[in-house]
This record gives structure tokens, sequence and C-alpha cells, in this order.
């Protein structure tokens, strides 16, 4: 098997429960700074794996999938945390639920891309994400701590 094959197997799995382990700072991070999740919790993954992407690599990626996102992802979101106090608890659900599948055809568009990219950086991944935006790694222990 793979390194890249791999990816398909385990990828998502762990990045869950990365993502439950540090909700609200994935959360914040999402609203306050338009990160992507699947992104931050894949830059996580990828150090543990020792596997470094450049900061090309990461624009790219940061690129491409927030493309497909403003198209599709976001305005549903916006549109899901519009409705929240108009609908029953099982409609809001169900949105919740169509937001998921939005987000799985989001994981898939990343694991596609990187099947394309090979290991060519110098530092973390989550350093190297984080810096698109602005943000120090220093600045975030918790994360840290995960990669």
């Amino acid at each position: 098997m793979t390194f890249v094959n791999h990816f398909d197997i385990s990828l998502w799995k762990n990045c869950d429960g990365y993502y439950h382990q540090h909700q609200a700072l994935c959360l914040e991070l999402q609203d306050n700074h338009q990160l992507n999740i699947n992104l931050l919790l894949l830059s996580l993954w990828l150090d543990k794996q020792d596997y470094l992407l450049s900061t090309q690599d990461w624009s790219q990626l940061q690129s491409e999938t927030h493309q497909w996102e403003e198209r599709v992802l976001l305005p549903y979101r916006k549109l899901r945390k519009l409705s929240k106090n108009s609908l029953a608890s099982d409609e809001y659900q169900q949105m919740l639920d169509v937001e998921l599948m939005l987000e799985r055809k989001s994981q898939r568009l990343i694991l596609h891309k990187l099947k394309q990219l090979s290991p060519s950086g110098e530092s973390s991944n989550l350093g190297t994400y984080l810096s698109l935006f602005n943000l120090n790694k220093a600045d975030y222990p918790s994360l840290v701590e995960l990669a």
C-alpha cells in the first residue's frame, strides 16, 4: 500500500477525532479568521505523518478548496445559521446533515488535490497553514500538542 492510498483509509477518521477534541477552537478559527477546518485538521494529521507540504502547496489547497466552498458550502452554511430560529429541531438537523454532506464533498476535493502533491515542505504543516492567515502556531498550544 502506498502512502497516498493510506490517506483514503484513515485521514478523515483521525481528523474527526482531532475536531472533537478541539471543536470550539476550530470553529473560532473558522469564524474569526476564515480558516478551513478540514485543511486545519489535515495539517495536524500530515504533521503526525512527517509529510510536509510547502507554503505553495498549502496556498493551492486553500485557494482551490475556498473556490468550491465559496460557491456552494459557505452560502448554505449562512442560510442554515440564518434559519436556525425559524425551524423545528428536526428540520434544522436535516440542514446540518446536508452541510455535513457538503463537507464530505470538500474533503474528497482536498484528497484529490493532495494525491497530486509530493512532500516538499521544510516546516510544520500547521505552522505553514496558519501563516497563510497571519497566525502563529505558538498562539495555539493545544493544537500544537496534537501535531
